[in-house]
C-alpha cells in the first residue's frame, strides 16, 4: 500500500508518530528555540544564527523519537511535510487544541507499517 499523498494524508500519521506528551513538549521546545534563533538572526543581523537551526530543531526532536517515542522521525521520510507538521503541532499546542487531534488520530496504521507493505 502507498503512503500518503498529501500532507492532508500525512498529518494523522505525523500525529500518531507523537503519541506521548513528552515528545511533543521536545518537539515544541526544539521548534521554539528554532524561532528565537531566528528572531534572534534577524535582530542581530548575523547569519550564523542560522546555522544553528537544524542543529537546535532537529537535536529536540531526534531525541524526543530516540528515547521518548522510540520511532524514527518522519524527516527522514517525508522532509518537508515533517517540517510542516512540526509547526503545525507547534500552534496546536499554543492555542491547547493538539491533545485533541492526538485523541482523534490515536487509532490507526503507523508510517513505518505504511513503508514495509
Amino acid at each position: 500500500m502507498a503512503g500518503p499523498r498529501s500532507y492532508r494524508e500525512f498529518w494523522p500519521y505525523y500525529v500518531r508518530e507523537h503519541a506521548r506528551a513528552r515528545t511533543r513538549a521536545l518537539h515544541f521546545a526544539g521548534t521554539a528555540g528554532v524561532i528565537a534563533l531566528a528572531v534572534a538572526a534577524a535582530v542581530v543581523g548575523s547569519g550564523w544564527l542560522l546555522l544553528a537551526l537544524p542543529v537546535v530543531g532537529y537535536g529536540f526532536a531526534w531525541v524526543a523519537h530516540a528515547f521518548v517515542e522510540r520511532n524514527k522521525p518522519a524527516t527522514f521520510t517525508h522532509p518537508l511535510w515533517s517540517l510542516i507538521g512540526d509547526f503545525h503541532m507547534f500552534a496546536l499546542m499554543l492555542t491547547g487544541r493538539m491533545e485533541r487531534e492526538v485523541d482523534r488520530h490515536r487509532e490507526g496504521p503507523r508510517l513505518a507499517e505504511r513503508q514495509d507493505r
